[in-house]
């Protein structure tokens, strides 16, 4: 007769966490030079608040897919990004992948034309999913990515204001 495992509450708990975020295809949404960091259903781009969720992503190691994108604008209007996508091998906590986006992030963003350059960011998804690049482009419009050129503008005309 073969004997069961026991009763493992940690396994139950991690799968349990896996399902709830795959189930609302949470991801990671970080845009620089804001710094604004939010958790959005990358599907239908509506923004998570569920603080079970945002526990699931932030507690429990997933197995990780990273966008990480450089938004540019030319001087005649035209909108463009260069992207990377980068799926580190293991299952890692979402504390321990900074390592690995800075490392690409940094390159990245250093190949960039900095007349160009409107934001940067990155979209972290905790299941083995690629994204496509329109998108991703959709993901970084629903959070406001494209219009850190007009918020930058407009903090330094706040400043110049302010000096005098």
């Amino acid at each position: 007769m073969s004997k069961r495992k026991p009763h493992n509450m940690r396994a139950r708990l991690e799968r349990t966490c896996r399902a709830l975020v795959s189930a609302n295809h949470a991801a990671v949404v970080n845009i620089d030079p804001s710094g604004q960091q939010v958790l959005i259903n990358w599907r239908n781009l509506k923004q998570i608040r569920v603080r079970l969720v945002v526990d699931a992503v932030c507690d429990i190691p997933h197995r990780w897919t990273i966008y990480l994108s450089v938004l540019c604008c030319t001087e005649l209007g035209e909108r463009y990004h260069k992207s990377v996508e980068a799926a580190p091998q293991g299952i890692y906590r979402a504390e321990h992948l900074t390592d690995v986006i800075e490392a690409i992030y940094t390159d990245l963003r250093a190949n960039a034309n900095p007349n160009h350059l409107v934001a940067s960011g990155w979209i972290a998804i905790p299941t083995d999913t690629t994204i496509d690049e329109t998108q991703a482009a959709k993901v970084f419009a629903a959070v406001g990515a494209w219009n850190q050129q007009k918020e930058a503008w407009n903090a330094s005309l706040a400043q110049s204001t302010i000096a005098f």
